[in-house]
């Protein structure tokens, strides 16, 4: 069994890459946004943490989060959310996929993979690059012709932002 070494310090900005189960198409649906969003609210709350960046696609997400100073438990967060979203649609989304035997032992659901990317941003230069790639990745999977005509992107507070 692979050995997933990740990095946890805290304060610091993490690059986040969530997909969903089988690449199933449900995340932009009504029912998938607003489960996620809600999830994220409802964890912020008691878990906090800032998203810097943020883009939804139909099978995966990518944002940049923020820990406050004296937490590193980013983990925790990313569980907390994924179970809140498979609770709050998982049953009505309904999905007929086959579930692989090691998901069946584990209990898991057939909302999202079981593993995420993550990368510890290293500054300005990789901050900046992470938060252009989030908001190009609309783009790049030929979804749209320019990041501002993705809906479902923090590249529209960007701008409002300077």
């Amino acid at each position: 069994m692979p050995n997933y070494r990740r990095l946890h310090l805290p304060g610091r900005s993490y690059f986040f890459t969530h997909v969903t189960y089988q690449r199933h198409p449900w995340l932009c649906t009504d029912l998938g946004r607003q489960a996620l969003r809600e999830a994220i609210i409802t964890v912020r709350q008691k878990h906090p943490f800032v998203i810097n960046a943020f883009v939804l696609l139909p099978d995966h997400f990518h944002c940049i989060l923020t820990l406050p100073e004296n937490d590193a438990d980013y983990a925790k967060r990313w569980r907390l959310i994924k179970l809140m979203v498979t609770k709050a649609c998982g049953k009505e989304l309904g999905f007929p996929l086959e579930q692989s035997p090691s998901g069946e032992r584990r209990g898991e659901g057939k909302l999202w993979q079981r593993r995420y990317w993550e990368h510890c941003i290293r500054g300005e230069k990789d901050f900046l690059s992470c938060c252009d790639y989030i908001h190009y990745n609309p783009v790049k999977h030929g979804l749209v012709e320019s990041p501002t005509d993705w809906e479902f992107s923090s590249v529209h507070r960007f701008l409002r932002e300077g």
